[in-house]
């Protein structure tokens, strides 16, 4: 990884907010249709017992009802125009006075709101005070298809009474009670939730100045120190100098000042993290620091499995930014597995995202050289590794889950279900794919072979790894010893790619394994065999930017849910990478341990 030169510790900014009530930089009300402020985009599934109250016209009747707080305010340009405020638990809708309901009415989802304050006029004169509710709803993109969160800004004047801290504590009135009722409805939508950040929460922000394009400092300038700030959430800034620096950083830091660790950068970023927090005495308590990540990468695998997680659309480039951003600010805990991996001379590494051998790890690593352009890195490395297309000898073997298990509950992706490509249906390479959770079609020739005969198993202790911080591995045995008779070899074969991945996304744009969750304590293993072709290993790369590849019905695809694995590569020479960073190139072996970090997924 390439990193910037200089180094610096940045005091974030907080700003007063004063800014926002000068003169003429106040934003006006805004009274569109009550129809076009939904905030839930096209496609995604409603609550039946919770109806949106932005897409009934006549929902301040019904807000009205049920209402926690009810005032009166006026236009914050110019104070002349006047408005009935109401706040229920899942709405603040605003009716301007006079005005029949329905046009003049907009009821702002709390689902959207990341944050609420209240601030005195400038310079004391004006006895008023102002009460700023800061929402990112769904919305169609400006001469666009589909939907993306855009940033809203409802200011409301408080000018009730001549006196200036009368109407000041009356503003703040209402932004606690906006807060509370956010947050309450955060966690009643949230999910699979243990916990929430505290409030408020300290942040330190890592970044990687040289991440992706080199754009992470103008992200963060542009789209994250304003949406913090809204959400009142303060913040220290480190910005990366050099390769491991971050890992330096949280392994030596004082935890007690931080109350999550927020990486702005892609993946490897993260990886440094995780690892400097696992290699700290106190790793049990360390890794129970709430993690973060901003996309500010090429890759962005983790923030894009988030943002498919929460349920939202399929947003990429900054506008995965401002989802993420939206996701951080809202501040909601999710249990995330992570993967305990031993190399060949005994180094211990902790993974969240993916273990690759092969074409993937090739194309990862030798895209490198075209960086600068983003991720369109991607699909030039891999039509250049297409055109000398590589087989690599090795052994497989996991430890598969089997049927009885219990698995993760099913999530709906609110995106329709995408029907198998043009390219896919006219090119099948075989027969129909075996669409089991734990298992695609095989070679035509059976490569597995299964051992039944169950044996005890001790927890592995490789040589060099005596003084190494984690959970014990109760399912590997050392390296150089024969796999539990429980397990499930691979005859020795040619791959093509090995890929073991535990989130849902392996980039932004490429779902590599769509019931992938983020706690479900699987490693999904997919493998290629040799002999696939060239325009068949196309179709479904391609497939799988939809995650649509196993309906292919490719028959070299093969894929497995694992607790566990162990790979031996046998060719002389190849990449092994771990969350998109190579590794020693020799035997690895891997096991998922649940729950071990806790991740802000929003």
């Amino acid at each position: 990884m390439n990193f910037g030169r200089n180094s610096r510790r940045c005091p974030a900014l907080l700003f007063p907010f004063l800014a926002l009530g000068r003169r003429g930089t106040a934003v006006r009300l805004q009274t569109p249709p009550a129809a076009e402020s939904a905030s839930t985009p096209d496609g995604m599934d409603e609550d039946a017992s919770e109806p949106d109250p932005s897409r009934q016209r006549n929902g301040v009747a019904a807000a009205a009802a049920a209402a926690a707080l009810r005032g009166e305010f006026s236009d914050a340009a110019d104070g002349t125009a006047r408005y009935a405020v109401s706040l229920t638990d899942r709405a603040l809708t605003v009716q301007k006075i006079g005005a029949s309901p329905g046009p003049g009415t907009v009821a702002h989802s709390l689902r959207d709101c990341v944050g609420c304050r209240a601030f005195p006029a400038e310079g004391g004169a004006d006895a008023a005070a102002y009460l700023c509710a800061y929402f990112y709803p769904w919305r169609r993109r400006w001469l666009s298809l589909g939907t993306a969160r855009q940033r809203v800004e409802l200011r409301l004047r408080v000018a009730s009474l001549p006196d200036a801290r009368a109407n000041l504590e009356e503003a703040e009135r209402w932004a606690r009670a906006v807060g509370d009722a956010t947050r309450r409805d955060a966690w009643r939508r949230g999910g699979v939730v243990c916990g929430e950040v505290p409030r408020p929460c300290r942040v330190m922000l890592l970044l990687n100045p040289q991440s992706g394009r080199g754009q992470a400092q103008i992200l963060y300038t542009t789209h994250i120190q304003r949406m913090l700030t809204e959400a009142a959430v303060p913040h220290t800034l480190f910005i990366t100098d050099r390769q491991n620096h971050a890992r330096e950083l949280v392994r030596e830091a004082d935890l007690s000042q931080w109350d999550a660790l927020v990486i702005l950068s892609g993946d490897g970023l993260l990886f440094e993290v995780v690892n400097g927090l696992m290699e700290r005495e106190d790793w049990e308590e360390a890794i129970q620091t709430p993690l973060g990540i901003l996309p500010g990468g090429s890759g962005n695998a983790l923030a894009a499995s988030i943002n498919y997680y929460s349920g939202s659309p399929y947003v990429y480039g900054e506008e995965l930014l401002v989802s993420c951003g939206f996701l951080l600010a809202r501040g909601l805990l999710s249990p995330l597995d992570l993967v305990s991996l031993h190399l060949a001379s005994g180094r211990r590494v902790f993974s969240f995202l993916s273990l690759a051998w092969g074409f993937v790890a090739d194309v990862d690593i030798e895209s490198e050289r075209y960086r600068q352009v983003g991720t369109i890195r991607f699909m030039v490395g891999t039509a250049v590794r297409l055109a000398g297309l590589r087989v690599y000898q090795g052994r497989l073997a996991f430890l598969p889950i089997s049927e009885t298990e219990e698995k993760p509950p099913e999530q709906t992706s609110t995106s329709p279900s995408s029907p198998t490509s043009s390219l896919c249906s006219s090119m099948s390479c075989g027969t129909t794919a075996d669409t089991s959770p734990n298992h695609s079609p095989l070679h035509p020739d059976s490569t597995v072979q299964s051992n039944t005969l169950p044996s005890p198993c001790h927890p592995v202790s490789v040589k060099g790894t005596a003084n190494h911080k984690g959970p014990p591995d109760s399912l590997l045995v050392p390296l150089d010893q024969s796999v539990p008779a429980d397990w499930t070899v691979v005859k020795e074969q040619d791959f093509v790619l090995v890929l073991a991945i535990y989130q849902s996304h392996l980039a932004e744009d490429l779902q590599a394994a769509p019931q992938a969750r983020a706690q479900d304590g699987a490693i999904h293993l997919y493998y290629v065999l040799e002999g696939i072709s060239r325009p068949a290993l196309l179709q479904l790369l391609l497939a799988m930017e939809r995650g649509t590849h196993m309906t292919c019905g490719c028959p070299y695809l093969v894929y497995h849910r694992v607790r566990a694995l162990r790979l031996e590569p046998l060719s002389p020479q190849g990449v092994i990478t771990v969350d998109g960073e190579q590794v020693e190139y020799g035997p690895v072996q891997a096991q998922v341990h649940g729950g071990l970090a806790r991740l802000i997924t929003g």
